[in-house]
């Protein structure tokens, strides 16, 4: 067991104040979709329900708000439309501290990306339908931002492989948000890293539409690279120690060890030419039950894993690994993209993955004190009341 106790983040916004970049402009910097959400309110299914919950719902928003109310100074880039809806898009952002500064206005009536979600219940699954085609951020193309303000002080560009699918779910001859990226790549500053979620959606592509789009993409400009090894299974054959890429698809896998993950990652890194890469592991034993741990490794050979497989109750977990991206990322830019802030990442991703699973909806309303409680109690021990 490592000696996880040597991290207190409630301390980091002190070191931050003293660090190279405090007082600058934005360190983390992200692009993509936000959609509104659509949750029956009334216990009913979707088709019968008459009342619903609005909520935000995007990768890439959940991260930067996961990261900004962790103390990280994040911007958040989209394409919305100027309605009511995109304004609550906005106004939410701008709650949980995350820079609005460059978002594009589209006119009002460009629709906005919409998600109808029913919350399972053993033995019934979750169901999601997107309205994704010809939303307004699915159109953010070049010359609309600046990136050259934008990524002024930025430390850690993000991107997520849902973003560059959009295109081909809406069958666009051009792909905009990838000509988007491409001129935010030409105007990134020096020490610039740039992270992806890889994040295969089988509802926006083709396995071989993705593989077409994102294969360059990551070889070419990735520095960190989050994965699970069901997509790269899935995209690329690729299996993990002793099981099989078959095997991995079909579920039909057992305990993982440290070298089967250990030579997962190093093929990764080795495949895609990435520095870091990250790799979430979830294993669903119920629908209001799951366990979970992740991993992390870096070109040099450092690696880390969660010290345990943790079990987590359920309440919806939409935006689990968004939240966790964010803990790592968080990692990363306050200890280090090195051995250190491998561990650091992995540990306070894990807990706030676990802590935002409990909560309804998919943004990361939790804050350092209950993360660092729980990263607490894993080593000491938990089950005591929490007062605050």
């Amino acid at each position: 067991m490592p000696d996880t106790l040597k991290y207190d983040i409630t301390k980091d916004d002190e070191a931050y104040r003293l660090s190279a970049f405090a007082g600058r402009g934005p360190a983390f910097v992200t692009f993509g979709e936000t959609m509104v959400r659509d949750t029956p309110a009334d216990g009913e299914r979707p088709e019968r329900t008459r009342q619903v919950h609005l909520s935000m719902a995007g990768s890439e928003y959940t991260l930067a708000m996961g990261l900004a109310r962790l103390g990280i100074p994040a911007s958040y880039i989209t394409r919305v439309p100027d309605n009511p809806y995109g304004r609550m898009l906005r106004n939410i952002a701008r709650e949980n501290g995350v820079n609005t500064e460059h978002f594009v206005w589209a006119p009002k009536t460009e629709p906005i990306g919409r998600f109808i979600y029913e919350i399972g219940r053993t033995p019934r699954k979750n169901t999601g339908t997107y309205q994704r085609m010809y939303s307004a951020a699915s159109k953010l193309d070049a010359g609309m931002v600046n990136w050259a303000a934008a990524l002024k002080d930025c430390i850690l560009f993000h991107t997520s492989g849902i973003s560059f699918g959009l295109s081909t779910h809406s069958g666009y001859e051009r792909n905009y948000l990838l000509a988007a990226f491409e001129e935010a790549m030409a105007h990134k500053p020096d020490g610039c890293l740039v992270g992806m979620d890889f994040n295969y959606r089988a509802t926006l592509w083709s396995p071989e539409q993705a593989k077409a789009v994102l294969t360059p993409l990551v070889t070419d400009h990735i520095d960190v690279l989050v994965t699970t090894i069901e997509d790269m299974a899935k995209l690329y054959g690729m299996g993990c120690g002793q099981y099989s890429a078959k095997q991995i698809d079909d579920g039909d896998i057992g305990h993982i060890e440290d070298d089967d993950i250990r030579a997962f990652a190093a093929e990764v890194c080795a495949r895609f030419n990435t520095k870091i890469v990250a790799i979430t592991i979830r294993y669903p034993d119920s629908f209001e039950q799951h366990r979970w741990e992740s991993a992390a490794a870096d070109a040099d050979g450092n690696f880390f894993r969660s010290p345990a497989v943790r079990p987590v109750t359920l309440w919806d977990r939409l935006g689990g690994g968004d939240t966790w991206n964010a803990g790592f990322y968080y990692g990363l830019l306050t200890a280090g993209f090195n051995a250190d802030g491998l561990q650091k990442g992995v540990l306070v991703g894990d807990a706030a993955t676990r802590l935002k699973q409990t909560l309804l909806f998919d943004l990361p309303i939790i804050d350092k004190a209950e993360v660092q409680a729980l990263m607490k109690a894993d080593v000491a021990g938990g089950g005591k009341r929490t007062v605050r």
